[in-house]
């Protein structure tokens, strides 16, 4: 079967290596030409360099090359990108294909879900979201990973699971692609609270106080969201909080960790080079919550530390009194 990436970042070739190692036919788009030549010529991409791209795996710049005649289209860009890249590839979708979508995070000016994105330009019910504790630099080492896999529909269910399962990749499968996609998009957000707390030197003691908090947290949004609470206990959920928030391999847990060990400039040069995506669904978050009318305090005491130059050292007074 035919497999088409939308999006050559770590990510991106890291679902197309498991895809690969199931035989199937892969073609990887980006929109960047030097991009194309470069990975076409090298077979390593700067975002993965200890990784070379097999052969296997095509790399195009064309659209239209790279989704035609597809059986699955695999979005995988920034959350920012998602909306002019889905008005670019609507054109070339068939009623036939089914989409993935492997980014996380929420769109800012409307607060919608990245499926809600996708559906406003496609009109297709063959859609799908996947997430999981699943670093890039992790996954094209061929190591066993898990994800959540979300949708409505049994075919595009079917086709994704045997496209992409085999003895290193669990799928479990969902309907909750509310949940799955709230926990993918603001585990970002609180993974740059942890790294602040990590920049403080607090102890696990304290660390473990905020994982669970935020856990709770998470779980009564989604709740609020129409979403199931239980979700929070899946590979996108608990999951996925654990790793981003624990680990110095995420960009999230980084910039915060700058921030906590009070490197103001260097965090800000940080994200001049590095896509920090909690801080883009920070925003949508905020936001979010305040429109659904949903109490969540921990995402506007981290805007206020990041933005209003609150003291970073409030966190710890929020956790005890909240």
């Amino acid at each position: 079967m035919k497999v088409c990436i939308i999006g050559s970042g770590a990510f991106g070739i890291a679902l197309a290596s498991i895809f690969n190692k199931n035989k199937h036919n892969i073609i990887l788009y980006s929109n960047n030409k030097s991009e194309v030549k470069e990975l076409k010529e090298k077979r390593i991409s700067p975002k993965l360099p200890n990784y070379e791209i097999n052969k296997n795996i095509k790399i195009t710049g064309s659209l239209r090359r790279a989704i035609n005649k597809s059986d699955l289209v695999v979005i995988a860009v920034p959350a920012h990108a998602i909306d002019s890249v889905c008005e670019k590839i609507s054109t070339h979708i068939t009623k036939t294909m089914h989409i993935l979508i492997a980014t996380k995070g929420i769109e800012n000016d409307t607060c919608s879900f990245l499926n809600e994105v996708v559906e406003r330009h496609i009109n297709t019910n063959k859609i799908a979201v996947i997430s999981g504790p699943s670093f890039a630099v992790d996954i094209v080492k061929d190591i066993p990973v898990g994800f959540s896999l979300a949708t409505t529909n049994v075919r595009t269910q079917n086709l994704i699971k045997s496209l992409m399962e085999n003895d290193k990749t669990k799928l479990r499968v969902t309907q909750d692609i509310i949940g799955v996609e709230i926990c993918g998009a603001i585990k970002n957000v609180m993974a740059i609270a942890s790294g602040m707390l990590e920049g403080m030197k607090v102890t696990d003691t304290t660390k473990a106080l905020f994982l669970t908090e935020s856990l709770n947290d998470i779980k009564e949004l989604i709740d609020a969201l129409g979403g199931n609470k239980k979700t929070i206990l899946s590979f996108a959920g608990f999951g996925d909080i654990l790793m981003t928030c624990t680990s110095p391999n995420s960009r999230n847990f980084t910039y915060g960790k700058l921030i906590g060990e009070g490197k103001i400039k260097e965090a800000e040069k940080y994200i001049e080079n590095t896509t920090v995506e909690g801080l883009y669904t920070l925003k949508s978050i905020k936001e979010l919550i305040k429109r659904e009318h949903v109490k969540m305090p921990i995402v506007n005491l981290i805007s206020d530390i990041i933005t209003n130059n609150k003291e970073k050292e409030e966190l710890l007074n929020f956790l005890i009194n909240k």
